[in-house]
């Protein structure tokens, strides 16, 4: 499958896009902007809903769902919210279509104009604020500690599958709660959260910090972001927090009554996390050869191929797979036997190769006879001839093995890709020239900030949490800094 297949060092761009469409993840759809998530791809994406959900409810949240169109009106209310958003927001205007009196087709029914206009979601802490207005009278009602999956709509001209498309799936959180305190303490546990899973599960390091104020999402007090550094160099921001403040309570007159009995507005937050997650987990790990994916992620994390001639061998060799299967099994391993007449199994080696799979088990007669079996694994293509008596317990180890090794791999790969520049030559030298992230002082300014990105493209990761206090000169204009702030090109 890796045939004619584009390598990173050839076209990074190129390589990922054809790595996407070869290992059946995803395809663009008949709608300009949107993609089709193929089953393979979504199997993986199930596999971080699962995975986020068990975490987002160990962590007291509960999920509901909330309307796909939003009134227009409600987006008035907040005004940063409604200037981020308001150049991505699809519109629907009429509720009707009718036949075309020419016998054309069908047309939009100019007698079924709204009276309001609907947005379709590009976010939905307008739409969920209003509701909590029924929702909170007292502090007896607080915290409210909601999640939701659903899909939302920003209108982009320019896409690439999983990381920019007008349509994409996530998750949002929004909780209301009766202290700052409190609604900071949620913004930061779910930071850790998303950090955990991305390291844990994805095998993907990731910086924790905070946006500046021109990177904040819209409405919000404050952002915190993981950051994540992919394999050509660029930055890929792979999950935001957010402390919303009193803002959307103050839009939507979402009030209180304190145990004292006086009327408080409610402190908010939101974070979110979406399908652009995949993209990071294809970027981060994939190799020439095509997907790579950790264990903890993969749909099939073990497949068993068969080497057989006729019907006789393949009857002898399916019957000690079905041990095999049910002793991985017992183990939490999922296993895929791939039986099929219609592929040989060198076929099938290199199509399971491509989609990543962490452990391949090839068996055949000699190994019936020998009491073993040969095992492949993905991210470092080492093969090994191993026992059957003992293979479950080998196999476990096996997948700890690479998903420990897949993260010190991306490790290693950013702390050679993090650099430090103290010069404006130093620093367009290594954006340039290098890539990575670099460490540099900036001097706090908003100008300073949109002038690095003018001229060399690069933006603010984020000010990382617990930032050592440094003296310092900006990189750019000169003027006196406190701290160093993480810079790169992005996606």
């Amino acid at each position: 499958m890796a045939k004619d297949f584009t390598t990173r060092s050839e076209d990074y761009s190129q390589w990922y896009n054809e790595l996407v469409a070869k290992a059946d993840l995803a395809e663009h759809s008949a709608v300009r902007g949107c993609m089709v998530i193929k089953p393979y791809g979504y199997a993986i994406w199930e596999k971080m809903q699962a995975q986020l959900d068990k975490m987002f409810k160990a962590t007291g949240h509960s999920n509901a769902y909330f309307p796909l169109f939003i009134p227009k009106s409600y987006l008035s209310k907040e005004a940063d919210h409604v200037e981020g958003f308001a150049k991505e927001c699809a519109v629907v205007t009429h509720y009707r279509l009718k036949n075309a009196e020419d016998g054309s087709g069908v047309v939009v029914d100019p007698d079924a104009k709204l009276e309001e206009e609907l947005i379709v979601r590009p976010t939905s802490e307008t739409i969920i604020w209003n509701t909590y207005k029924g929702w909170i009278q007292s502090y007896r009602d607080l915290p409210i500690l909601v999640n939701q999956w659903a899909n939302v709509v920003r209108w982009e001209m320019r896409t690439r599958l999983f990381l920019r498309t007008a349509e994409f799936l996530w998750q949002e959180g929004h909780t209301a709660h009766a202290t700052k305190e409190e609604a900071i303490k949620e913004t930061e546990q779910m930071l850790d959260v998303y950090a955990e899973f991305a390291e844990k599960f994805m095998a993907m390091p990731v910086l924790k910090g905070v946006k500046t104020p021109s990177e904040r999402f819209a409405g919000a007090l404050e952002t915190y972001c993981i950051e994540a550094l992919m394999q050509d160099g660029k930055a890929l921001q792979a999950g935001t927090s957010h402390f919303l403040g009193q803002n959307f309570a103050k839009a939507f007159d979402v009030k209180f009554a304190t145990r004292e009995g006086k009327q408080e507005y409610v402190w908010a937050t939101s974070w979110g996390v979406s399908t652009r997650l995949m993209g990071a987990l294809i970027m981060t790990h994939s190799d020439d050869d095509g997907l790579v994916l950790p264990p903890n992620l993969a749909p099939h994390q073990v497949v068993i191929v068969p080497i057989y001639k006729g019907e006789e061998q393949l009857s002898q060799i399916s019957e000690k797979v079905g041990v095999i299967k049910s002793e991985l099994e017992a183990k939490g391993i999922s296993v895929k036997y791939d039986n099929r007449d219609t592929h040989k199994p060198g076929f099938k080696f290199a199509e399971y190769e491509f989609k990543g799979v962490p452990v391949r088990i090839a068996i055949g007669p000699r190994d019936l006879e020998n009491g073993t079996v040969e095992v492949a694994r993905r991210d470092t293509k080492e093969k090994e001839v191993l026992q059957q008596s003992d293979l479950a317990n080998k196999v476990e180890h096996l997948l700890e093995n690479i998903q420990n090794n897949l993260f010190q791999k991306a490790v290693d790969f950013r702390e050679e890709k993090t650099h430090k520049a103290d010069t404006w030559d130093e620093f367009k030298d290594i954006i340039n020239n290098k890539t990575g992230f670099v460490s540099a002082h900036w001097d706090g300014s908003e100008e300073t900030e949109e002038k690095i990105k003018q001229e060399t493209k690069a933006t603010i990761r984020c000010i990382p949490l617990n930032n050592k206090k440094e003296a310092g000169k900006c990189v750019y204009s000169g003027n006196q800094s406190t701290q160093r702030v993480i810079f790169a090109k992005a996606y």
